[in-house]
């Protein structure tokens, strides 16, 4: 890569940002498409975080993803919120073309979980009531899900949540549960974004077992180290079709390539750096 006066500069913005996965990937798509950009990750303290976007905004920077601690509290700071990114109350994506903000996480998963199965009409099962699970709800949501049922270990946070999509008008069909109480029966779909089976807790056991499964389920987990999660050696067992968490990491960061650059990304490209940085 060869850096010029003329490069465009886009990042990551977060607290910390050494470990992250985003700017192997984006290198290596805009070195595929010999694209005169270069990706790099921006340490930014909380209390700096207004002066990084009016500095970022100055200095002509072309776009940013954004990570903890900065995806709510960046918003006051930007000058349009993208319809869904709004409702779910977090932005991992800013476009500086028109100071915009995005949430492209959930459409990660939408995207991930598309390489099986259309969400379209189906009942989905997600576990977990986080961050997470607040951006991929309001996709599936968005994305025409029949029904959507939250589960967690804390069914008030849940129940909050589910009342969050409902109030969205996207869907009408959302119910909130124990984690403990999971019925698979009817479910096309199982999605985990609890910590679970996350390294180096590799041995928990996992949100649901090859026995609550049905060979027609489609099950996603979110953890993507290790990348055979226990959950997906469990739908393995079962017959069920699993989903890779890589496969999110891939898809939200190729959905930030396209509204910063307006190309179509090299997703297989981006996936076979992604691959190697991970050490999958």
């Amino acid at each position: 890569m060869e850096i010029k006066g003329s490069t465009n500069v886009v990042g990551l913005i977060g607290h910390p940002v050494e470990h992250s996965f985003s700017p192997p990937m984006h290198n290596a798509a805009f070195n595929k498409l010999n694209m005169d950009y270069v990706y790099t990750a921006f340490d930014v303290n909380p209390n700096d975080l207004k002066t990084a976007i009016v500095g970022a905004d100055a200095l002509n920077i072309k776009g940013f993803n954004v990570t903890i601690p900065h995806k709510i509290e960046v918003m006051k700071y930007l000058n349009e919120i993208d319809e869904v990114a709004k409702l779910i109350g977090a932005v991992n994506t800013i476009d500086f073309k028109n100071l915009k903000g995005y949430n492209t996480d959930g459409i990660g998963a939408i995207k991930a979980i598309g390489e099986v199965t259309n969400v379209k009409n189906k009942n989905v099962v997600i576990a977990g009531a986080g961050g997470a699970s607040r951006a991929i709800s309001f996709y599936l949501a968005k994305y025409g899900v029949d029904q959507l049922t939250i589960l967690n270990r804390n069914v008030e946070k849940a129940q909050k949540l589910a009342n969050d999509v409902l109030d969205s008008e996207l869907i009408d069909n959302v119910e909130s549960d124990s984690i403990n109480n999971m019925n698979l029966s009817d479910a096309d779909i199982l999605i985990n974004t609890t910590p679970v089976g996350m390294h180096p807790n590799v041995d928990d056991v996992p949100i649901a077992l090859a026995g609550d499964m049905h060979d027609n389920l489609v099950v996603f987990d979110a953890v993507y180290n290790p990348n055979e999660t226990g959950l997906l050696k469990q739908a393995i067992e079962a017959g069920a079709k699993p989903v890779y968490g890589i496969k999110m990491l891939l898809y939200q960061g190729a959905e930030s390539f396209e509204i910063w650059t307006g190309k179509k990304a090299p997703i297989d490209v981006m996936q076979e750096a992604l691959i190697k940085y991970l050490g999958l």
